[in-house]
This record gives structure tokens, sequence and C-alpha cells, in this order.
């Protein structure tokens, strides 16, 4: 680090340790202040500015091979080579001074000055700051004492003047203002306090002049000496470590002096995440005055290294791309700047060993620096900062700067705790990104794969219309290398779900502006839109899981209801969002943006899946229907008001229908089967077979599966009110079966009776007879206007190719989606878990961080960290090592308490049913037909007429065409304005 000019570093006495330092330290601080470390300053490239909006390539179009960031197309996205030494042209920074002056009285910091789009002549890192130098009397000052033999670099300083030095009642005032809101309590996560003006003055980039103007260096000292008296004031530990040399090695040669890339930085954070900013913890991107414009987090449990890293790999592409776009007003050479990855691990026990070492690999983690506690304050989590230079494909080869990758900046938060993802987004958005203020925040579940240009079309959204407050791409199932995973029926089902979803519903509900979910697994908002009302009720579904006594909430929760509507806390936000007060912010479809996630490829994950997704969204579309008249309070327009209200019309049929989708699709086979039983009845018929499916066994057919169909039915009642899934999985997949051979005899039956009419009918009038049989004509357009639709949509989006290879097994999976997943949904309505039990222990395997005060009055922490590189590159081998060794497949663990109750239960499901069974029998053969009789009509023409399987039928063709109209509106405005 540095050049031949840089003063030796401070040297202390020495104490040696094998491995391991007891280092005197309350912050390491940031090499990056260092002034010997500095680069060129910025200057301002000449094709830089708007050109044709945003970009000066289209959105779909890839750059010229000319172009010198060209580097082909492979990687499943453009592929641009990084020049070592991009050429820099440009103007003088104070030229910004010439047009803009500053008043001869202006005291920083001035609002008027925000930082030009950096570009310098490295092409990457930003200029470390300027620092005073230090003496021997300014050591109180610092942040760091190391009584080592491997020193450590200090960050020179120079003692206050007595015009800037604060006084201790100042500085302990500011501290008190600052923790004044600080409680031991369990606190309610949805509230957040303000950050006082002091952390929000000295955090708030846009105060800045523009690096390399003439009164910069003067502000960034005074910025940094204020930054080092927050972390002194609230005593909080941050540790600056070297990373291994190997890191270094795999990075570009010009990077490896660079502060940000030569350490790690690690803060061991006490505080609630509410509390973050206000208890003065800093992060390295606001030290470096980089305004963050895209904030993604990826949020993981104990996901394994292959999901981990198909998902930062993708990640890793769009930031590619976004640097890639040099003729970009926003973005740029150094676009990663403006990007900071968020990796949040919800629970240290719980993250998946691979994973951890993964980030090990990667520098973005180290052994030995963790502390269980700080002064005798719990650490709540552990957060790592780290620029990485390279990443791990899916094919386990490292990429990084020879496939034109660039830097990356992550922030890696390891919660102690295992408090669910809703705590990992409130980690997010109440504590990172309140220091980092971003313009735009992405979600991405950690399993979920961008493709390479899917994050710059979402963020494109936000920057062409301001009233954007959310958006998501599509979602596809991933159905492997070439399709392989579509022979699973399972997969091949939810791949035509989730495209038909894309197709019809998503388009339908972006032409409105309102959403109903914005998918967690991906998607973004506007950080701005978020404050306020959004983000409150967002967290208001941690409180009713994490013991927090809220009487206000109390009085008027409404039990179970509201805990299964916080299921789907997405679609409570989506709500908040377009219903926001006072605004008229709207939400979008981008169709351009899509990523790849894993599906359940077995029954018994999906039914797990369905149930929480089934409940939340049903009780929470309930919620927003009730809440509807909130729209009047917003900005909107009248005719967005109208069109909202409309929308919300629709939804009430959808849920209407939803709720009786069971009794429909029961009755739809019954009176089918009514009807091949009057048809045999009919004089007519009485020799000829042939009007029968089944060849006169028609109605002994469907009378033996409707038996079993209610057999089935009532089966999955008793299994759902008490069995887990895992449990029963022969009862599960036998109904399974059952109810795929009743689809087939339906869709039979129906299908034979349509061609029958169609080609006996007399054709003397024209298909006029035809039409005119009433039966032929519901059953035709219904069919036509379902089906019909789901082929005419997929063409007109080029995408027809499930309907080739999921069609057929979406079809035959429909009843056991209706009977099954919806029967589990509604029998399990008590249970409110989110698939994973919250670890609320701690574990005493880290370290403990004292804190004492010296004689001079300044606060030290004795903590125990490696602080020698022959220590830190035996732990960076060890990663390695494990990296390279293959774990074995270890089978499910098998919790034999489970066992037991799973047994237990299954005698208890056999009793009932046999007792439920009994008693159907007598049912079935001693009852009647009369409903049926007084139901079914005969016609003048000898046809049957049943008006409420006429009314299903015209239903479901009304709210299909209805879904066409938005889809295709959806498609036409995409091929008109390009959004």
């Amino acid at each position: 680090m540095g050049d031949h000019n840089r003063q030796p570093y401070q040297q202390f006495s020495n104490k040696q340790n094998a491995s391991n330092s007891t280092l005197d330290v309350l912050e390491r601080t940031d090499p990056s202040m260092d002034p010997h470390n500095r680069q060129n300053p910025y200057n301002h490239h000449p094709d830089d500015g708007m050109v044709g909006g945003d970009d000066y390539y289209h959105h779909n179009q890839a750059p010229h091979p000319s172009d010198p960031y060209y580097h082909g197309d492979n990687d499943a996205g453009y592929d641009y080579q990084m020049p070592h030494n991009a050429p820099v042209s440009g103007h003088h920074p104070d030229d910004y001074y010439h047009q803009h002056p500053m008043p001869q009285n202006q005291e920083l910091p001035d609002h008027r000055y925000p930082p030009p789009a950096p570009n310098n002549s490295s092409g990457y890192l930003d200029s470390p700051r300027p620092l005073p130098t230090p003496t021997p009397s300014s050591l109180q000052n610092l942040r760091i004492a190391a009584p080592s033999p491997h020193p450590v670099p200090l960050m020179e300083a120079r003692p206050f003047t007595p015009q800037e030095q604060p006084s201790l009642a100042d500085m302990a005032q500011q501290e008190q203002n600052a923790m004044g809101h600080v409680t031991d309590e369990k606190m309610d996560p949805r509230i957040k306090p303000e950050m006082d003006e002091f952390t929000s003055s000295l955090l708030n980039v846009d105060n800045a002049p523009p690096e390399g103007a003439r009164r910069y260096e003067d502000y960034n000292q005074q910025r940094s000496r204020q930054l080092r008296q927050v972390a002194l004031t609230s005593g909080n530990l941050v540790l600056d470590c070297p990373v291994p040399k190997k890191v270094l090695e795999m990075g570009r040669p010009e990077f490896r002096s660079q502060p940000e890339c030569t350490h790690l930085r690690y803060t061991a954070c006490t505080s609630d995440p509410n509390h973050f900013a206000n208890n003065k913890y800093v992060l390295r991107q606001a030290m470096y005055l980089r305004q963050t414009e895209l904030f993604i987090v990826l949020t993981m449990y104990n996901e394994d290294e292959k999901l981990f890293n198909r998902t930062f790999i993708g990640v890793m592409k769009n930031i590619r791309h976004l640097c890639s776009r040099t003729r970009s007003r926003v973005w740029g050479q150094d676009a990663w700047k403006k990007v900071v990855v968020c990796v949040v691990s919800d629970g240290r026990a719980k993250i998946h060993p691979k994973v951890r070492t993964v980030l090990g690999v990667m520098g973005v983690f180290q052994e030995g620096i963790m502390q269980n506690t700080v002064s005798g304050k719990p650490v709540q989590a552990h957060i790592f900062e780290y620029t990485v230079q390279f990443g791990i494909n899916e094919k386990n080869a490292f990429v990084g700067h020879e496939k034109s990758y660039p830097p990356v900046q992550v922030l890696f938060c390891l919660k102690e705790k295992n408090a669910k993802k809703i705590n990992s987004h409130r980690w997010f958005f109440n504590a990172f990104s309140e220091v980092l203020k971003p313009k735009v925040c992405v979600l991405i579940d950690v399993g979920t794969k961008p493709t390479a240009t899917s994050i710059y079309h979402l963020w494109k959204s936000f920057d062409k219309n301001p009233k954007i407050a959310g958006a998501c791409g599509e979602i596809c199932a991933d159905v492997g290398k070439g399709c392989c995973n579509l022979w699973n029926p399972l997969v091949a089902a939810q791949n035509f779900e989730y495209k038909i979803s894309n197709i019809l519903d998503k388009p339908l509900e972006s032409i409105f502006g309102y959403i109903s979910v914005l998918p967690g697994a991906f998607s973004a908002y506007r950080y701005e839109a978020l404050q306020g009302a959004p983000l409150y009720a967002y967290f208001k579904g941690e409180t009713l899981h994490s013991g927090i006594v809220d009487e206000k909430a109390k009085k008027k929760s409404s039990g179970i209801f509201e805990a299964n509507m916080y299921l789907a806390e997405d679609r409570i936000l989506c709500f908040e969002l377009v219903a926001k007060q006072k605004c008229k912010y709207l939400l979008r479809y981008v169709k351009a943006s899509k990523a790849y996630t894993d599906v359940p490829d077995n029954l018994f994950e999906l039914i797990s899946q369905r149930r929480r997704w089934l409940n939340g969204s049903f009780f929470a579309t309930f919620y927003a229907l009730v809440h509807w008249y909130k729209m009047w309070g917003t900005s909107h327009n009248i005719v967005r008001q109208f069109v909202l209200i409309l929308e919300f019309i629709y939804q009430i049929i959808n849920m209407i229908f939803s709720w009786f989708t069971l009794g429909n699709f029961y009755l739809t086979y019954y009176f089918i089967q009514q009807n091949i039983k009057r048809t045999q009845e009919r004089p007519e018929f009485k020799d000829n077979k042939h009007p029968d499916p089944f060849q006169g066994a028609g109605y002994i057919v469907m009378e033996v599966f409707r038996e079993l169909y209610i057999i089935a039915i009532v089966t999955q009642i008793v299994l759902s009110l008490g069995n887990r899934p895992q449990g029963t999985k022969f009862i599960y997949t036998l109904t399974v079966v059952l109810f795929t051979l009743i689809m087939i005899v339906l869709t039979y039956a129906i299908f034979y009776s349509v061609i029958y009419s169609a080609v006996h009918i007399d054709y003397s009038q024209g298909v006029k007879k035809l039409i005119e049989l009433r039966t032929f004509r519901d059953i035709v357009i219904s069919v036509i206007s379902t089906y019909g639709i789901y082929f005419i949509s997929s063409f007109l989006y080029f995408e027809p190719w499930h309907m080739f290879t999921s069609f057929i097994q979406y079809m035959l999976w429909l009843p056991s989606s209706i009977n099954i997943l919806m029967v589990y949904a509604f029998c399990n309505i008590h249970d409110v878990s989110w698939g994973t039990k919250g670890d609320n222990t701690t574990t005493s395997d880290q370290g403990h961080a004292k804190v004492d005060k010296r004689q001079d009055g300044v606060e030290v922490a004795h903590v125990n960290v490696a602080a020698d590189q022959e220590t830190i590159d035996s732990h960076y081998e060890s990663f390695l090592r494990e990296y390279r060794t293959k774990l074995p497949e270890e089978p499910p663990k098998v919790d034999y308490q489970q066992v037991q109750d799973d047994l237990n239960k299954k005698v208890r499901t056999y009793t009932l049913l046999a007792w439920i069974f009994s008693n159907l029998v007598l049912v079935l053969l001693i009852g009647s037909e009369w409903f049926d009789e007084k139901v079914n009509k005969v016609q003048e023409d000898g046809s049957f007429f049943n008006p409420y399987l006429t009314f299903i039928f015209w239903s479901v063709a009304a709210l299909s065409f209805f879904r066409f109209i938005g889809s295709t509106l959806y498609i036409v405005r995409h091929w008109i304005f390009g959004d």
C-alpha cells in the first residue's frame, strides 16, 4: 500500500503470539483514508450525458464489435472487455464552479453541489481521502492502539485546532442525543426513529462538493474527523483486516494497493436494525462519498453453495452489463461503484458451511474475527464489507477480470439469530439503506438467477417514470439443461402456471397500475416510495410472531386472519404503495426482465410451499378489497381511480370463484355424468350405443369414479387436519394418481360428446342447428375461450413452447391442485409458520470484546483476532481445501420424535378414515337423485340443459376473455413504447 514517500507505520511494543494477537482496538480505521493512496482525480468523459434518454444503445441492442468494451457474446449475456487503462479526457474539476460559483460566505455542506458521475484514469477506484499528518499528542483522537509484532496501518491524523476541538460536554451531548432512542427492551420493528441531524449530515453524500474541487479536501477532512468522533463516542467495534494474498493475486494488478480490495472491514453490530444509523454505524460507501443507485439484497437461509453461486454470478453479469453502457448518463465504466450487493444470511448456525467457505474464498468472510459480545452487549449481526474481484460460476470455475467482470461491492450481514426473512429485509431497509440512501432496491432470493440484463431493465422502468414505486420481472421455472426437468410432471405443471401468469395475469394488472404481488424472489422498489406507511405495514408481520406487545395493534387484531394475511406481506406492501396517501405511485411488470428459479420437484415440498402461498394470498387479497376506499385518499386522477376500482371488482369475482372452486369442479363432473345417463335413457338411443363415450357403460364408469372422488376428498380433509405430507407419502401419492385418472375420464367424456354432436348433426340448415345445441355451444365456447386464449396469447408473446411441453401435464395436475393443495391450505389456516423455525439461542464460540478506558480517557476494546499475514493466509488455504473437498451426500437427518409423532397421527388417521368411510358407503347406497331431476331440464330438441353448468362455462369464458384483453393491451404497448 502506498508509494515510496509513505511515512513508516507507527511501531508498538512487541507481544508475540503464535496465531492471534490481543489488540487494544476500538475501531480499525479504513485504510482508504490514506492520502498516499490517492489516484488521479475524475474527469468527465466527453461522451457522458443523456443521449436519447438514458442510453445511446437501445435497451435490447448489443454494442457494436468496434466498441472497445465489446468482448463477444457468451456467458449468457454480452461479455465486455474492460480495458485496463481507459482513455480519459474532459474538463478540470474546478470548471464545475466556473458555472456554479460558490458564494463567498457559503458554509459547507452545500446541497447545491452534488458529486459528478465518476470517471478516473484507473477506470475503477475512488481516490482515497486526504487527511492531516499525525503527531504524538493526537493519538488520543485515533481509533486504534495495537500492541502487536505485526504493525497495523494507522490513519494519519492531526490534532484538532482550538477552534475545531469539541468539548467533552458537546461530544457527550451528541452521543446522548443519538442514543436517546436505544432501549434494551423488545421494540416494535415497524417504528424506525428519525436520524438525528448530526449523523444525517455526515451520511448525506449530496452535501459534498465534486471531488477535486477547490473546497473538496477541506470538506472531506472535516467530515472524516467527525466520522472518527462518531465512532469513538458510540463505542462501535470495527476492524479492518488484511485479506489473504491469493485473493489479491486473482484480481487486477492495479487494485492490489487499493484499500477496499486489500482489507476486509468487519463490524460487530450490537444494535437493532432500526437504530443502526443513529448508533453511528457507518458503511464504506458512505465513507467513500459514493452515491448508491442500486442496492441489491440476496436473502438466504440454508441454501447450498450451488444455489448461492448461480445467484451471485447472475448479479455479477448484470453489473458487468451496467459497466458496458458507456454512453449512459448514469452508468458506464465506473457503474460498479453505484451498485452495492448485500448478502443477508438468516442465522449464524443456519448458514450452509459451503456457502461460508465460498464467501471466504472470495475474501468476504474470515474466521477468527467475529465477536459474541462487545462490552457485554450481545452482537446482533456480523457485518463484513469487501470489494470482490472474482466469483465462482455454476461450473465451479473462478471468473473475474479475464471475463471482464468488474469489482463488486459486497456487504455480507451474518445475523446471529434466525429471525425469518422479513427480519432480514428489516436489516436491509431500516439499517443499511438508511445509511446508503439508494435510489432503487432490488430483492432477490438465493437460488434465483437473473439474466444478464434483467436488473438494468428493472432499473430502467424507475428511471423513465417517477411514478413507478415497484416493478417485477418474469419469474421462470428452471427447466434444466435441454429442458430435462420437464420429464417431471410437477415441474412441467408449475412451468405452465408460471408462464400463463406472466402472459395473462401480470400484464393485465400492469395495465391497471396495481400488481397484486411483486414476487419477493425477484422484484425492485423505489426506496423513497417505501418510506412511511408502506414499510410500517410491511414490518407489522414481524410483530405477529416476535412476542412484541403492541397494545394498539392488539385491540384491532383479527387473530388468525391477520396472521395469515402477513404470510403474504409482499402483497400488503404492494397495496400500501399504490394506496399511499397523497401520492400516485404505480406498479409495473417488466417483460424484458427475467429470472430463473428452482421449483419444488416433489409433491410434499410443493404442498408445504403452496399452503403459505394460498392462505397468504387469499387473506391479503381480502384485506386489499376491504380497504379499497384508501384509493380515494391518493393523488391518482379520476381515470386512474376508476381503473383501479374496476380491477378490484375483477378481483372480487376471481375471489368468489376461488372460494367455490372445490364445489364447482365436483359439480362439473357430476353434471357431465348425469348428461351421459340422460342420453342413455332417451328412446332413440336404446339400441344405439355410440352416443355413450363408454359404449353403454358410461354411467357406471362415471359413477364409480364419482364415488372414488368423494372418498378422495374426505381422505384429503382428514389427512390435512393432522398429518404432515412427509409423514403420509403413500396416501398423498395415491390420491394424486386417482385425481389424474378422474381428469382423464372427465376430459374424454366431454370431448367425445362434443365430437359426436358435431359429426352426427343435420347440416341441411347449415351450422345453425349445431349452434342451437346448448350443451355443445356451452362446452365449446368455454374450452375455446380458455385454452384457445392460452395458445393465442402465447404466440402473441412469441413464447409458445410451454403449450407443447407442459400443457398436458398441467391439465392432468389441475384436479390435484384444486382438491389437494386448496384442501390442505384451508385445513391448516391455524399454521402461520414460514416453514422455518426461529432460532432464539446464541452460541459463545466466538470472541468477546471487552471495552476499557485508558488513563487518558480513550476507550479501547480488547479483542482476540488473527492479525499476522501468515495466520490469515493459513485460514485462506483451509477455505480453499474445504471448497475443493466434495462433501458426501448426507441423507436427511431423522428426527425420531417426529417419526413417532407421524406414526401416532397415522394410526389416528386410519381409524378416523375407517369410521367415515363406513358411514359414507351407507349414504351413497341409500341416497336419492331428486336434486338432479329438478335441475336438469329436457329441451324440445331432446338435448339437456343445466343452467348451473351453463353459468360456470360462460363465467370461465368471460374471465378468460377479460384477461386476454389486458394481455393484448400490454404487449401492444410494449411493442410501441418498449416498456
